[in-house]
């Protein structure tokens, strides 16, 4: 735990970025090179400040990861003797995000296509040996060994959900090298199998309309997690619509997750509509913010709508109702503002909380603003300037760290895989929508939209 303060640092990141990132112009290139000659602070333009925190994030999963599976490693704290704790733990869902952080490195020149094609032979090699339990793997895995190592006393089987957050990246990837060399398509064909072994409608525990989040093969269906209503799981169910080997049906999906309509919210929250209804044991009406993240880093909400809702506006108000509840500041905390906004699950004061509007504790988490440029440009843009500029004390070698609190005068150097990694892919959606492009474009998750009564229009 640390106090926060301003260290007015030289900001080299970004300066060595502008002179060497084949996307940045010449202007820029002899401005940074005049400031690093000189040794002083440069004001960073809104391009160099998106490179630089995108850069920052993508290598958390490029320098930062398990060196065996070359997965993503579940946390990385700064602090500790060990980069992370387990040592060797990697996390499905978060690695599956850091693969689609890879390719911005290949899009921003910081990386060559080869050396992501090599990394993500290793990693699929990874998966293919590594516990899975019919077809889905587990939350956390030994990054040594692959074999299981347990999230919890009984979780420790198939995690449906952090496997979906796994296919989507892969999927993307697959997208990505699909029309490349002989290696490159053997690469695509692996994915392809391990996408195809997924066995979605196990989940559904024999049948039943709607499908479960856990299963171990010692605790059996004991967790007892059916995935209902709305939250950060709709890619799970179009996935497992999509699967075509293994599909849920429609009822799946409408029963189950749309709970017969239910799912549908008439209501509205700082003056915009909810659209649907975020179930959850809270008295906040509104979900922290990742909901808005995870199932959009390759499913494009834009242009996205099915008989329950407008997935634009759905995502597009959850960011600004987060943003209003900052500027209006009901219980007074310090440093809420237009500049200082975005609540998530993360790391807190005291252990880890699901920091939400109306059920929050003065904790903001950068990822929760900086995952919404999609949403909301402006204000996201005010959180990362301020950030940059006035508390680079919060930034470490892997961008801003997880959690901070000014009211509390605490922050922890530490980052968590699943929320460094929708940063630069929801910034690279933002800038270029490079995978919404790739993940909208897979025929199996195509057929599994128009399964589900989804229609698309890209309106990115």
């Amino acid at each position: 735990m640390k106090s926060i303060h301003q260290n007015k640092i030289f900001v080299l990141t970004a300066i060595l970025l502008s002179i060497f990132s084949c996307k940045n112009n010449t202007e820029n290139k002899e401005n940074s090179e005049l400031a690093l000659a000189n040794n002083t602070k440069v004001e960073l333009t809104e391009n160099q400040l998106l490179d630089t925190i995108q850069y920052q994030t993508f290598n958390y999963f490029w320098d930062g990861a398990e060196p065996n599976s070359g997965l993503a490693r579940e946390r990385i704290h700064m602090d500790d003797k060990y980069p992370s704790s387990p040592k060797n733990t990697v996390t499905t869902g978060g690695s599956g995000f850091g693969l689609m952080a890879i390719l911005v490195g290949v899009e921003r020149g910081w990386i060559t296509r080869e050396q992501a094609f090599n990394r993500y032979t290793k990693i699929v090699n990874f998966l293919e040996k590594a516990d899975r339990f019919h077809g889905a793997w587990s939350h956390w895995i030994d990054g040594e060994t692959g074999k299981m190592y347990p999230f919890g006393k009984k979780d420790n089987g198939g995690d449906l959900v952090e496997t979906a957050f796994l296919i989507q990246g892969l999927l993307t990837v697959s997208e990505y090298f699909k029309d490349g060399n002989k290696q490159e398509q053997e690469l695509v064909a692996k994915i392809d199998k391990l996408w195809k072994e997924v066995e979605w409608n196990w989940y559904t525990k024999g049948g039943e309309d709607v499908l479960y989040w856990h299963w171990s093969p010692e605790y059996g269906w004991e967790m007892n997690f059916p995935v209902g209503g709305y939250n950060e799981c709709l890619i799970m169910y179009v996935l497992a619509a999509a699967s075509p080997t293994y599909p849920i049906t429609k009822e799946a999906y409408e029963k189950g997750w749309a709970r017969n309509g239910a799912i549908v919210s008439k209501d509205s929250y700082y003056d915009e509509e909810l659209v649907l209804d975020y179930f959850e044991h809270s008295d906040a009406p509104i979900g922290p913010l990742f909901w808005a993240h995870y199932s959009y880093l390759g499913l494009n909400p834009n242009g996205l709508t099915d008989q329950f809702g407008d997935y634009w506006k759905l995502t597009q108000n959850h960011a600004k109702i987060h943003y209003k509840y900052a500027i209006d500041n009901p219980k007074n905390y310090k440093g809420y503002g237009k500049d200082i906004w975005g609540f998530t699950s993360s790391y807190s004061v005291k252990g880890y909380a699901g920091h939400r509007p109306g059920d929050d504790l003065g904790v903001v988490s950068p990822t929760a603003a900086l995952s919404s440029f999609p949403y909301t440009p402006k204000e996201s843009m005010q959180m990362l300037k301020n950030l940059y500029k006035n508390h680079d004390s919060l930034v470490g070698k892997y961008g801003p760290y997880d959690a901070f609190s000014l009211e509390h005068n605490w922050y922890v150097p530490r980052y968590l895989a699943i929320d460094q990694g929708p940063i630069p892919v929801m910034i690279e959606n933002y800038r270029t929508g490079l995978f919404w492009d790739l993940f909208m474009k897979n025929k199996d998750l195509q057929n599994g939209l128009q399964k589900l009564g989804f229609k698309y229009e890209n309106k990115s």
